[in-house]
């Protein structure tokens, strides 16, 4: 087990970002070393909805904007990688949801007319009736209209564990990460007391970025946190449904999505409006019934009484935004050898990748180490919320 390694670029942080830029830039030829602390995409990727977005949430108001423009070819994308002929081999990655849905609940279908107008949606929404309904919604009760959207859902974690096979021998388990300096420059990190020096340094550790500046002595790029307190429920009797339900203002009134549990039941994954504002300032107990209600409004043929429920609370990491707004894009920071950035979603992890091999091709930076990485502890795989909490 070496105890000093050079590399061409050394990222802290393996969530979905740090996995996909440490994916990219090893089929580039650079070598890397890709450090987590705790359990690879354990925190905000492993709490994703999987979700890939097209935009088209952003764009309820019928207006084209920032958000909807950057992520517009996204869905494209992440399809190439799932069929092995894209920016990576994501073959092995597990797709939910050829589609995400729209549901309007029956009263609303009149505050479609201008987002059905927009330039943001033209050409990738479509009607769906009876059986290309989601199973969830196929019963004779229901009464509102769905519209397909050119969206994906996947698995996250096998979504992880596609990544961490393509990281090969790059992965390093370390706790205590502190700065290594020459000269009063910052050329590497030592990680548990071993050095490792690179010639780019990548934070894309969420959360975790705002404690890995202060320890570099640093104070920006300032970060922001938004919480979020999602709703799992889970049941014999609940079927698929990938979907965002339309409330009265510009968010969803709830965004469900469906994963497979390893007993063989599906977990409906409860976010949108519900999550945010109100949610989180209610207590477990509160949330629940807040969603048990908006079911049963929703979808009352469901029996309810077959269904267990728990609540998780998430923390997103972004860049810090004037009155804590969502940021439309990737994000990222430069000063010298050190880059720090956000994906600020999901979906955007090929645009955070973009942006470092962007920078490193204006400055030069070309793969040149090749370090022997072999004996490195290796960080284990995070476990979804509902093995956790719904057992």
């Amino acid at each position: 087990m070496p105890s000093a390694i050079s590399t061409d670029v050394l990222i802290v942080g393996a969530g979905v970002a740090g996995l996909w830029l440490n994916a990219r830039l090893r089929r580039q030829g650079y070598s890397t070393v890709l450090v987590e602390r705790a359990t690879l995409g354990g925190e905000q990727t492993i709490k994703s909805q999987g979700i890939i977005h097209g935009g088209t949430k952003y764009a309820l108001h019928g207006a084209l904007t920032g958000a909807s423009e950057a992520i517009a070819d996204m869905p494209r994308r992440w399809r190439e990688a799932l069929a092995g002929n894209g920016e990576l081999d994501l073959g092995s990655t597990r797709l939910l949801s050829d589609a995400h849905y729209l549901w309007s609940p029956g009263t609303l279908a009149g505050n479609l007319t201008s987002f059905f107008a927009s330039k943001a949606v033209r050409g990738r929404v479509d009607q769906v009736k009876g059986e290309q309904l989601p199973p969830a919604l196929q019963d004779g009760r229901f009464k509102g209209k769905v519209y397909r959207l050119a969206e994906l859902v996947i698995d996250v974690p096998t979504l992880l564990a596609n990544l961490a096979q393509l990281a090969g021998d790059s992965l390093l388990a370390g706790e205590h990460i502190e700065p290594l300096h020459d000269a009063g420059e910052l050329v590497g990190l030592r990680v548990d007391g071993r050095e490792i020096r690179a010639q780019r340094v990548v934070l894309s550790a969420g959360g975790g970025t705002e404690d890995l500046l202060h320890a570099l002595g640093l104070t920006q790029p300032a970060m922001q946190r938004r919480p979020l307190h999602m709703v799992l429920a889970k049941g014999p009797n609940l079927k698929p449904l990938y979907a965002h339900c339309l409330g009265g203002g510009p968010k969803p009134r709830v965004t469900v999505t469906t994963h497979p549990a390893a007993d063989g039941q599906w977990v409906w994954y409860l976010g949108g409006d519900l999550a945010e504002a109100d949610g989180v300032a209610r207590d477990a107990a509160a949330q629940i019934a807040a969603a048990q209600k908006e079911i049963a409004g929703l979808l009352p043929w469901v029996d309810q009484s077959l269904v267990r429920w728990a609540t998780l609370r998430v923390e997103r990491a972004e860049p810090a935004q004037s009155g804590l707004v969502r940021p439309d894009n990737a994000f990222l920071a430069e000063q010298q050898r050190l880059l720090v950035g956000w994906p600020t979603k999901l979906a955007l992890a090929p645009d955070f990748a973009d942006r470092v091999l962007a920078s490193f091709q204006r400055d030069g930076i070309r793969p040149q180490a090749q370090p022997d990485l072999s004996g490195l502890p290796r960080p284990a795989l995070g476990v979804a919320a509902w093995e956790q909490l719904l057992p």
